[in-house]
């Protein structure tokens, strides 16, 4: 656990110091988010904060991590730097959401050439195929989510909260350490990204969160417990940023939009913030509802398989409740 510590400490404090560093780097540049009518934000604001988070995670397993993990840690880091620079560039000149999905896949595909996939379905290429799906969905999950001061790196770092206490319990090194990174830069970053917000991580932040946040996920394992259960706990652990994809996908195809390339205020943040008035309550809730979903995938890694898939279903039965109830009013977006 010391090790852990002295990695979530170093990178806290490699975030809260490089932030103030790159936003002068994002005036002087041109990295500014511009205000419009789909953006809660009314002045031009910093884009720069994902290479802070950046910066900070890779940093700190660098100067403090175990050299005995080099490789696992060469093909996470690739990858997250793949999809990092990538966002740079969309923040900086835009990509096309093709350009920026065929660079998911290609980092997905660099977790598997390094040994980095799910291995509990019965066939290989049903594995590796699950793997590059489950990276890209959850790496464009947190870029979703990332519409609201505070949200996505509230999100994930409440995620690697439970990531590094799941490895801590079984001793697994590698997980612990990227999990303490990613919990101590995302929380040096909230202090400048919280509302009211003078930086914004942008996609070279969530798409490396989303990418780090996945390899976690498929690298985590549960010896204690069968993996016909566990499978469910990395899932449980992103139930925010899983539920607000399925929301939005779900109704932007019921108004006959186009899920991927279509933006707008229709996500879980936004109605919970026209309903309490406040983008600030709607994010706290959304901790919430991510620190619940932790706390019964903590209950799963321990559960026999009825209890496990009983949890699992009580889960997809609210879910789809919720997405029913947002989409009626006073919620629905017309």
């Amino acid at each position: 656990m010391t090790a852990y510590l002295l990695i979530l400490l170093s990178a806290l404090l490699l975030a809260s110091g490089v932030t103030p560093i790159v936003r002068l780097a994002a005036h002087r540049f041109g990295f500014m988010d511009r205000p419009n009518a789909r953006k809660q934000h009314v002045v031009a604001t910093p884009l720069l904060g994902g290479l802070a988070i950046y910066v900070a995670c890779i940093l700190a397993l660098v100067l403090l991590g175990d050299r005995f993990y080099v490789n696992q840690v060469a093909g996470v880091a690739i990858g997250a730097t793949l999809c990092s620079f990538m966002g740079l560039w969309d923040d900086r000149r835009g990509l096309s959401p093709w350009v920026k999905l065929a660079g998911q896949f290609l980092a997905a595909g660099i977790l598997v050439l390094t040994g980095l996939r799910i291995s509990f379905l019965p066939w290989e290429w049903l594995n590796i195929a699950a793997t590059l799906i489950w990276v890209v969905l959850i790496t464009n999950a947190m870029n979703l989510l990332d519409n609201m001061d505070g949200l996505s790196g509230g999100i994930a770092c409440i995620a690697a909260v439970f990531f590094l206490l799941f490895a801590a319990m079984s001793k697994q090194y590698f997980v612990g350490a990227l999990a303490a990174a990613v919990v101590g830069a995302c929380l040096g970053f909230l202090f400048y990204n919280f509302n009211p917000a003078s930086i914004f991580m942008g996609d070279t932040g969530s798409l490396f969160l989303g990418f780090t946040l996945a390899a976690l996920a498929i690298k985590l394992r549960f010896p204690t417990n069968s993996a016909f259960v566990s499978w469910m706990v990395p899932p449980l652990v992103l139930a925010v940023p899983i539920f607000d994809t399925s929301l939005v996908i779900i109704s932007r195809l019921r108004r006959r939009l186009n899920p991927l390339t279509t933006p707008g205020k229709d996500h879980l943040s936004h109605r919970l913030a026209r309903l309490t008035g406040s983008p600030r309550e709607a994010v706290l809730i959304c901790y919430l509802f991510a620190g619940v979903a932790g706390i019964i995938a903590t209950f799963v890694t321990q559960a026999s398989i009825p209890e496990g898939y009983g949890a699992g279903v009580a889960v997809v039965v609210a879910a789809l409740f919720g997405i029913w109830r947002l989409e009626r009013p006073p919620f629905r977006t017309v």
